[in-house]
């Protein structure tokens, strides 16, 4: 479907200023909008969501010239980023002004403030005019895996939402980076669509990345478990995912291997009955990979296999948000990397290949 027409994007700016909710497209995920100063919609918003009262939305808005509407006590080092960042996916959290609701904060003192870099919400939020904002969390239930298309939002909500509109699939695929301020520094409360080292850059290295036990302020998606499936996912490094995988079908358990491409075509050799392990082959570059994660194991959802097994991804900078995911998405879920492998293999297995997937089966 083409993106959302501006006759649309009026219709939902009309509907959001009568207290409405509606989803709507970023470069991040889809988030689900309500306006900041009416309290019956950010209380319908925790309501569709089942989301806990006490966990705070990010505020959205258009223009980085009115941050100090939003905010108090601004410090410099948040215009700078403001300045190279917005619109993009990073949020700043600040003391909150008075046009900031406690509701919409969880009842902290600070809120998440963002511009999104995606024209639909752009001009959504153009549309409301200057003194109006958005509280948005992702368009998803609570501790579910974040939207990056339409079609996610209504397998989530259905007709639940006043309106929903098109942007197409969301280029970066993993939420902001929320960063906040101590003194002089920049604090990485979560990682996401930005990077330590381009923050870095502009801060003159004045950044670094908080440690969960050390946070005084909630953030969105801080919680140790968040971004699951409903399927158990297990985090393993690479040379256990194919012993595990046949443990698990021994079981009589349907399995999925998230794996790189170069483990594709070197499976273990060994007998399957039932075309019950699948290989699913991610992208090589963390880009492309934050890209597919979300669609990815939403897909497999739907297949409902009984346990998705994800290689671990490599420990560099490029990888931190995607780890981060993947690691709170496994929480609910027992490893056990240290599995080993028993029981006879045999040779007769054949691999049907559908694009980036191959199904391992028995043969004969």
């Amino acid at each position: 479907m083409p993106p959302a027409s501006h006759r649309e994007i009026a219709a939902a700016a009309a509907l959001l200023k009568k207290g409405g909710v509606v989803a709507f497209p970023t470069e991040t995920v889809y988030g689900l909008g309500g306006e900041v100063s009416n309290p019956s919609a950010v209380a319908r918003i925790f309501e569709i969501k089942k989301r806990p009262v006490d966990h705070p939305l990010i505020v959205h808005f258009a223009d980085a010239s009115r941050l100090s509407h939003w905010a108090r006590e601004v410090p410099p080092q948040a215009w700078r980023l403001a300045e190279h960042f917005w619109p993009g996916p990073l949020t700043l959290i600040l003391p909150r002004s008075r046009h900031v609701p406690e509701n919409v904060t969880g009842g902290q003192d600070t809120v998440g403030l963002r511009i999104p870099d995606h024209p639909v919400a752009l001009a959504l939020l153009k549309e409301l005019g200057p003194d109006r904002a958005l509280a948005a969390p992702s368009a998803n239930r609570f501790g579910h895996v974040s939207p990056t298309t339409v079609a996610h939002v209504r397998e989530e909500f259905g007709d639940e939402l006043d309106m929903i509109l098109d942007g197409g699939p969301c280029q970066v695929g993993l939420e902001s980076t929320i960063v906040g301020f101590d003194g002089q520094t920049a604090v990485i409360l979560r990682p996401g669509g930005i990077q330590l080292a381009a923050l870095a850059e502009v801060l003159d290295g004045n950044v670094v990345l908080s440690r969960g036990a050390e946070r005084s302020v909630r953030v969105p998606g801080a919680l140790p478990s968040h971004y699951a499936p409903a399927t158990p996912l297990e985090l393993l490094p690479a040379d256990h995912l194919w012993r595990h995988a046949l443990e698990l079908e021994a079981k009589g358990m349907r399995v999925v291997i998230m794996g790189w491409r170069r483990q594709q075509h070197s499976p273990p050799r060994h007998r399957l009955e039932n075309e019950s392990i699948v290989f699913s082959a991610m992208p090589e570059e963390a880009e492309e990979y934050a890209r597919q994660l979300y669609a990815t194991l939403r897909r497999f959802d739907r297949q409902h296999f009984d346990r998705l097994l994800v290689e671990t991804p490599p420990e560099t900078a490029a990888w931190v948000a995607i780890a981060d995911r993947l690691r709170r998405a496994s929480s609910r879920t027992c490893s056990v990397a240290n599995a080993v492998l028993t029981g006879e293999q045999s040779s007769s297995s054949v691999a049907r290949e559908d694009e980036n997937e191959t199904i391992y089966g028995q043969t004969g």
